[in-house]
């Protein structure tokens, strides 16, 4: 079972206590970023003069804008990823045919040679056949 994590952090400059199933690292990787957005926003002119509850709206609203950005781009990454996929095992698919032809073409062309030398051995006893009739 997992072990709950807490860790004490800086958001906004106040210290906070954050609580989770992650390690603490995440915990401050995730207090990082909305201290980040945080900054963003204060060097906008007139963010400071907007009510508290106007700037936390903002904030929200730009973080769930990074979520949605953030997630589509992995949906992206991940069709890429299926169609990579797919055109992998095509390749691969197309490999094991292109091998199985070539093995055919070795097998046929051996045939062929064998039946070349059994009948270049036919045509040389048919000549020394000709050749003992002709004398």
């Amino acid at each position: 079972m997992a072990v709950k994590n807490t860790a004490q952090v800086i958001i906004g400059g106040k210290i906070l206590t954050l609580g989770g199933y992650e390690s603490e690292e995440y915990l401050q990787k995730v207090a990082a970023y909305i201290n980040s957005k945080i900054s963003e926003f204060e060097a906008i002119q007139g963010y400071s003069r907007q009510p508290m509850e106007t700037k936390h709206t903002l904030l929200e609203l730009n973080i769930t804008d990074d979520y949605f950005k953030a997630k589509k781009q992995a949906e992206v990454y991940e069709q890429d990823l299926h169609r990579k996929d797919q055109e992998m095992y095509n390749l691969k698919h197309e490999l094991v045919t292109l091998r199985m032809q070539m093995e055919e073409s070795k097998k046929q062309l051996q045939e062929t040679e064998e039946q070349r030398s059994v009948l270049e051995g036919k045509a040389s006893e048919l000549e020394k056949q000709l050749d003992e009739l002709l004398k």
